[in-house]
């Protein structure tokens, strides 16, 4: 098997920029996205909801397509589905708003679950390194979405040419893929096409705390960049001011995905380190429940490093799993049915806000979920394998 190299690395960032833009850029838009198309609370929970139900289907979908089309090509025209969906969904009503989304978020979990793949299978040495790196692009990519985008409406004249700006990134994400794709061709025949997948996982389990806690990590980040704005927004925060704080709970991540997670990954157990990010979120979200308006500052980075915990899921799908093939077929359940349980959170929020009037019901079910997560996270960060 090639061994990864710099234009490899290259392709890895870059796709891993654009895993985010699509989702965090349309919280700090959303008031004026329902204002301009007359949508309801509901509406605005089905379209935070659909990135993470279309990335369940994908994300089981992905380990299938790796074998037929082999990881590089797979990824590209993920890459390239992300793009069209990017750039079409603002060209019309609600419904072509739900369904470009759609589209986009279908390429964005398909490199979810097989960007793993690839580097287990072509940085063997190197996993919690570029598993890092790849954490902290991502983020930083979620970073800009959430802070950037209001700051192109403003400049661009409204939301839809600025979500229809993050197709350009999306676009040269594709072709630095197809660049280095030829790369990690090998890893198809050797590493994925053998096995049961993601079938054989079910009675395991290690698979199912895995996938709990990946389940559970992502129902609170689609909350919290699906809503936090808004909620920020109901008491006082400017639109401006809302977004560079959800900036912020993104950015956090990419430190902690540089450091910790590679100290994190040298270690036996990363039980440890998956409480303390734990037990900080569950802090910031108190404080967004009774006060959110009191510290905004310090409540969104006690978050934001509880959301770190996404980068310690990403690792413990590769650390977990015995090798590449095994690592595909986790990170598709993982992926594939926590995405599933993740897309009721957006939804959850959203309805609960609005039949309640308040934010006190929604956070208190947020609380709650952190609790699983905690749980559910110590298991997996256990020294076993799958």
């Amino acid at each position: 098997m090639a061994a990864g190299g710099g234009l490899l690395v290259t392709a890895v960032v870059l796709a891993a920029l654009n895993m985010r833009p699509v989702v965090n850029s349309v919280g700090p838009v959303l008031g004026d996205i329902r204002a301009d198309l007359g949508t309801s609370a509901v509406w605005a929970g089905v379209l935070t909801m659909l990135p993470v139900l279309c990335f369940s289907g994908a994300g089981l979908a992905a380990p299938w397509l790796a074998r037929r089309l082999g990881l590089g090509r797979t990824i590209a025209v993920a890459l390239a589905v992300l793009t069209v969906g990017a750039a079409v969904r603002v060209l019309g009503g609600p419904g072509v708003v739900l369904a470009g989304t759609l589209a986009a978020c279908a390429g964005i979990a398909l490199a979810n679950v097989l960007i793993p793949v690839v580097i287990k299978g072509s940085f063997p040495t190197r996993i919690g390194v570029m598993t890092g790196v790849y954490s902290a692009a991502l983020q930083g990519g979620g970073a800009l979405g959430s802070a950037g985008t209001p700051f192109l409406a403003d400049a661009l004249g409204g939301w839809r040419p600025a979500l229809a700006s993050w197709a350009v990134l999306a676009a040269l994400a594709w072709l630095f893929w197809v660049l280095g794709a030829n790369r990690i061709e090998d890893i198809r025949p050797a590493e994925t096409a053998r096995g049961s997948g993601v079938r054989g996982l079910l009675r395991n389990p290690l698979a199912w705390t895995v996938t709990v806690f990946f389940g559970c990590q992502s129902f609170l980040a689609y909350v919290i960049f699906g809503w936090l704005p808004e909620v920020f927004i109901d008491n006082g925060i400017s639109q401006r001011s809302a977004g560079l704080l959800l900036g912020l709970i993104s950015v956090l991540a990419v430190p902690v995905s540089l450091f910790i997670i590679p100290l994190a990954a040298q270690r036996r157990s990363q039980s440890g380190w998956i409480i303390a990010m734990g037990v900080t979120g569950i802090a910031g979200i108190v404080g967004l429940l009774v006060a959110p308006a009191a510290a905004p500052v310090l409540w969104s980075l006690l978050v934001g490093f509880g959301l770190s915990a996404f980068s310690m899921a990403l690792a413990v799908i590769a650390l977990r799993a015995r090798d590449a093939e095994t690592t595909a077929s986790l990170s598709g359940m993982a992926q594939g049915i926590g995405y599933l349980f993740a897309g009721l959170g957006p939804l959850m929020f959203g309805v609960l806000h609005e039949v309640t009037g308040s934010w006190t019901v929604p956070w208190l079910m947020v609380l709650a979920v952190y609790l699983v997560q905690v749980g559910a996270g110590t298991l997996a960060g256990r020294d076993r394998q799958v």
